[in-house]
């Protein structure tokens, strides 16, 4: 199976984005933050996948919304 790695890297990316929200409202609340600590370490799993797939400086914050572009537009 081939997998592109920018492709674990934008949807690492969204998760990590919704679940800091969510992380954030369980702190305050005062409860524990059991899937939202799942979504966290996914988005990082993800996240450390894609990155140690491609060569050091692929993913720069000027590149990220290419790798969207790329990956949203399917080629």
């Amino acid at each position: 199976m081939n997998t592109d790695p920018d492709v674990f890297f934008v949807i690492g990316v969204v998760i990590g984005l919704l679940a800091f929200p969510a992380l954030l409202n369980s702190f305050t609340h005062g409860r524990a933050p059991l899937k939202t600590m799942l979504l966290a370490v996914m988005a990082a799993g993800m996240l450390t996948f894609a990155v140690s797939q491609k060569p050091v400086g692929t993913y720069t914050a000027s590149s990220m919304p290419s790798v969207f572009a790329k990956v949203f537009a399917g080629s």
